[in-house]
């Protein structure tokens, strides 16, 4: 596996840094409970972590590669007074990444759609923090929110709560949790009517038309081509 490190300086359009690829917390429970705001007032070492992440003087960066170098980053924003977690998608030809989502009290998404969320962690492309499509799928999922998923979704994220954390009883869990969906709960994808492109009906959303924060169609339409919908 190439070492993401030494792609990630920068990322154009997104002020931050410096940047610390940290790959081998993915194999940390207790991240997962961070991650995942699993932990709560049962586990104190998840919320000391989590303040961590967020309270260096660097600002942890976790990769998933997509298809024609395409790249999902997901961004430890460690800024005083404005910390959280963001997702973006850029390719090297871009000037700016696209923020996606992003986890704080000022949310913004979903910006993956279930389908966006599965191809991304089963794509097994290498060069980015993990191949597993276990951790792939928990590292992305704060990003998602999908009114119209799966069958076996509840049974594919018990899975990859199952191997990755040591949570009790990951079946309860998983269905809670594509209940809930975040933030801005579950929303509606569509193909948009001028292209073949993914939109929703989220609230919060930068991949709403609707909203006057909204991306240009341009944008839309690169960001769905990166992601493969």
């Amino acid at each position: 596996m190439t070492n993401p490190q030494t792609a990630l300086a920068r990322i154009p359009g997104y002020e931050g840094g410096p940047f610390r690829h940290e790959p081998e917390r993915l194999d940390e429970h207790l991240f997962w409970l961070a991650h995942l705001h699993l932990g709560g007032t049962e586990e104190p070492e998840a919320a000391a972590l989590l303040s961590r992440l967020l309270g260096g003087d660097t600002w942890p960066v976790f990769t998933v590669p997509l298809a024609g170098d395409h790249r999902l980053h997901v961004v430890y924003r460690a800024l005083e007074g404005e910390a959280g977690i963001d997702y973006l998608v850029h390719h090297p030809d871009w000037d700016v990444a696209e923020h996606l989502a992003q986890d704080d009290g000022n949310f913004m998404g979903p910006g993956l759609s279930w389908a966006e969320l599965t191809a991304a962690a089963d794509n097994g492309l290498p060069g980015g923090s993990t191949t597993d499509p276990h951790a792939r799928l928990l590292l992305l999922l704060p990003a998602f929110g999908d009114d119209a998923v799966p069958d076996d979704a509840v049974e594919r994220l018990t899975a990859a709560l199952r191997a990755r954390t040591q949570v009790e009883v990951p079946e309860r869990l998983a269905a809670a949790r594509l209940s809930y969906q975040g933030p801005w709960g579950p929303t509606h994808w569509t193909t948009a009517e001028d292209g073949g492109y993914l939109v929703n009906d989220g609230g919060h959303s930068c991949r709403n038309p609707a909203h006057n924060f909204a991306r240009s169609t341009n944008r839309l339409v690169r960001i769905s081509a990166a992601l493969g919908s």
